[in-house]
């Protein structure tokens, strides 16, 4: 049985709303409230940070505006736009100027079970931040080393500890302001540059994946082309009755643009379903998420780049399901939701069970590498597909009998090699970035237990 005992005084100091429960003066939490202070730590508060809590207003996206950015696009150290972005107009984002995220702040993710999570925002344009996250200006801190600090082992405890709710937990600004932060003179800067020489590793790993698809692109003629819509067009009625549509929008040329240039490549072009098995993953039902276990991925948590983690299954119950868990060479494919995300399990991958709205894609032929059958998954010659198969629903569902009819172009075997080894680099490119975050949590960790002259040692010689 682990117990902590504290004074009067201490439930005080601690906790603006006299929190006096057990969790909250765990024995774990004490021991690094105890070893920061032990290392000369100020509050937060103390450096003149500042935390906003963004307002909210009802959501009406656009096609085109303001970046708006949500809770889901807030992950530990990374703020993902790419993970099925929406904006607001103009006009919104200038009621919800307040909410405007800038250059070197930290979002932090204010409630759910992801609730505490934290990235700094490195875009040269400003977005505007949902009501589910707040927005913290660093003051006095440099914002690299807060968000690193934020992201160590202890950084999170301090987090987990100023948690309140049980079924929706929250985080409270005040408990953030009162988080012991080390007051290092050396250590911050040198993580700042471990910080930016992963962004430039990212940024350059994004700029090999965009060769990819202009090499896909070009090799079928269409780098150039942009989807266009007319107001006014006409179809047959054969076409109608081998579509079993009749609605406009399915007909509109721009689709036919499409198809009928993969259609006509020299190289040849075949369904996805001839091209690999289709297997649909299961639904569990919300009742079965846990805080804690085996990662059940939804389509909210894949994107082309990694699979990210937010809800959690029993042992018990993963092992009645098993027969859904990926394998290595396997895709996973969304088809609800947000259709048409490809991911490739190019290890083997841990323990996990994707939800009913994915795909699990294996290939069934060596006319098509894996690696460039997931770029053309992800690209706008199968997004347009999609467009055509769901437009009109409220809420999208790509059929896999549609999945199946999707064409995919089979590009000669010397042109999926070179868009290979770019994919390739650009994962590598993306896996050495995250390392580099990986070793600066590391080297704060290290001089929080030992000293910061070790610390910048330890990470001068990674």
């Amino acid at each position: 049985m682990q117990y902590s005992i504290v004074d009067y005084q201490s439930i005080v100091d601690a906790s603006h709303s006299l929190r006096f429960d057990a969790e909250f003066f765990g024995p774990d939490y004490l021991q690094v409230q105890r070893r920061l202070e032990e290392i000369g730590s100020r509050k937060l508060i103390d450096f003149q940070v500042n935390i906003r809590h963004p307002k909210e207003i009802k959501r009406n996206y656009v096609g085109n505006g303001v970046p708006f950015l949500r809770a889901q696009n807030v992950r530990p150290l990374s703020i993902d736009l790419t993970a099925n972005p929406v904006y607001i107009s103009e006009e919104d984002a200038e009621r919800l100027k307040e909410n405007t995220i800038e250059y070197k702040d930290i979002l932090i993710t204010r409630s759910g079970a992801n609730a505490g999570q934290c990235a700094i925002y490195l875009e040269n344009s400003h977005a505007i931040s949902s009501s589910h996250t707040f927005i913290l200006k660093s003051g006095n801190l440099n914002p690299f080393f807060l968000a690193i600090f934020l992201n160590t082992k202890y950084g999170k405890a301090l987090i987990e500890k100023g948690k309140y709710g049980s079924a929706q937990p929250e985080v409270a600004p005040y408990f953030l302001y009162q988080i012991p932060i080390p007051n290092w003179n050396n250590l911050p800067s040198v993580i700042e540059k471990t910080y930016l020489r992963s962004k430039e590793l990212t940024e350059l790993s994004k700029t090999r994946y965009a060769e990819t698809q202009v090499l896909l692109l070009s090799e079928l003629g269409l780098v150039d082309w942009q989807p266009k819509h007319k107001l006014a067009f006409t179809t047959d009625y054969a076409s109608m009755q081998r579509a079993e549509r009749i609605d406009a929008d399915y007909f509109q040329p721009r689709y036919d643009d499409i198809i009928n240039t993969i259609k006509n490549y020299p190289g040849g072009w075949d369904t996805l379903g001839n091209l690999a098995t289709l297997k649909k993953c299961v639904e569990v039902g919300s009742k079965e998420y846990l805080e804690t276990g085996v990662p059940f991925v939804r389509v909210s948590n894949l994107s082309p780049f990694e699979i990210t983690q937010e809800k959690y299954i029993s042992e018990e119950l993963y092992g009645e399901i098993t027969e859904h868990q990926p394998k290595q060479g396997e895709i996973l494919l969304s088809k609800d939701a947000t259709p048409g995300i490809a991911y490739y399990l190019r290890e083997v991958p841990e323990k996990m069970i994707p939800a009913g709205g994915i795909l699990r894609l294996k290939s069934k032929t060596d006319k098509i590498g894996n690696e460039y059958l997931t770029l053309v998954l992800n690209s706008i010659l199968t997004q347009e597909q999609i467009n055509r198969d769901v437009g009109g629903s409220v809420i999208l569902h790509w059929r896999p009998d549609q999945v199946a009819g999707t064409v995919i172009p089979i590009l000669h075997h010397e042109k999926q090699a070179e868009i290979q080894q770019k994919v390739i680099e650009s994962f590598s490119l993306r896996e050495q970035a995250k390392d580099l975050l990986e070793c600066a949590k590391c080297a704060v960790e290290i001089a929080i237990e030992q000293d910061e002259q070790t610390a910048m040692d330890w990470l001068g010689s990674v």
